[in-house]
């Protein structure tokens, strides 16, 4: 009897045996929806776990801080406050207000301390991370006092150009504490200078503020300065020709009136036959016209009772004029 083929279709409906299947796609077993939701549980539960870390740490950073710091604040403002009473009690003439106007006088500024506290800062860094293991370096590695300077300020830079490394020499046996003790004076010495770098441009911002406000403010008293010499320069214009227009009118009132009077006073000297010999006269010539004599009258209008006189005064006015 011959074996039934497992692959044909109408031997397997007859064949209650399992048979073999064959299929090009894998066959993936999977769990259901908990395949999905393992990655996100697991995101989540490392999320709380960093924060809680987190809390944690602050927390107990903060009750250190406090553990600390309390007692002495607590006790220097007990100090402080028993200073000022018994300064009262020895000085019964100063009362409390005129003792805090008198300290608030006297108190330091804030850019003095900042300065202060940023020099001393540096003074000590310095002596502790660049001069002391400066020396150090300098005694085991056998280098010189400016080699040992140098590596220290390149490698705390973060420069480590690498022409001196420490505790590499082949030459020299070191401790076993020497490396580790390198590189956690690498790791501080890093967080020093950060530390010294932040503060040196926070300066730089405060002064280059400090600059553009005082800049501003020369600015805007020039502005206003400008704005004054304008300002007075034009009052100054406006003053200087209304006094030259009332001096001009006043020099031709005044000549005018001299002009007036010079002219009333000649017409009052006149003679009528002068008066009449002026009103003759032509106006614009040097040259004053000869006398004819008609009868017993002169040309002109001239009798012959005032013709010697009348001709004296024609040669008065003709010498002024």
């Amino acid at each position: 009897m011959a074996a039934p083929d497992l692959l044909d279709p109408k031997s397997a409906t007859q064949n209650a045996k399992p048979r073999l299947s064959f299929s090009a796609k894998p066959t993936v077993l999977t769990s259901g929806d908990d395949s999905d939701l393992n990655p996100s549980v697991m995101k989540w539960k490392t999320a709380s776990v960093y924060f809680l870390v987190v809390v944690l740490y602050l927390i107990i950073g903060a009750t250190v801080f406090r553990a600390l710091e309390q007692p002495t604040e607590s006790s220097q403002k007990t100090a402080i406050i028993m200073q000022k009473l018994d300064f009262l009690e020895k000085h019964m003439c100063v009362n409390s207000l005129e003792l805090e106007l008198l300290i608030q006088k006297w108190k330091i500024s804030q850019t003095k301390i900042r300065v202060i506290s940023t020099f001393l800062f540096i003074l000590f860094g310095c002596l502790l991370f660049v001069a002391i293991p400066a020396m150090i370096f300098k005694h085991i590695e056998g280098w010189t006092a400016l080699e040992s300077i140098y590596f220290a300020v390149i490698t705390l830079t973060t420069i480590g150009f690498g022409d001196y490394v420490a505790g590499e020499s082949p030459d020299k046996e070191y401790l076993d504490w020497y490396k580790p003790a390198v590189w956690f004076w690498i790791l501080v010495g890093l967080a020093y200078f950060a530390a010294v770098l932040s503060m040196i441009g926070d300066w730089l911002h405060v002064i280059s503020r400090k600059t553009q406000e005082e800049v501003g403010e020369m600015r805007a008293h020039a502005a206003e300065w400008t704005a004054n010499v304008t300002a007075d320069l034009k009052e100054t214009r406006r003053r200087l020709s209304v006094e030259i227009y009332d001096k001009f009118q006043r020099a031709a009132s005044i000549k005018r009136k001299l002009s007036s009077e010079l002219g009333g006073q000649q017409m009052q000297e006149l003679t009528p036959s002068k008066r009449t010999l002026s009103a003759n006269l032509p106006d614009g010539k040097d040259t004053l016209p000869t006398l004819s004599k008609n009868g017993g009258l002169y040309l002109n209008g001239l009798s012959s009772q005032f013709a010697s006189e009348d001709i004296s005064v024609i040669e008065d006015i003709k010498q002024q004029t």
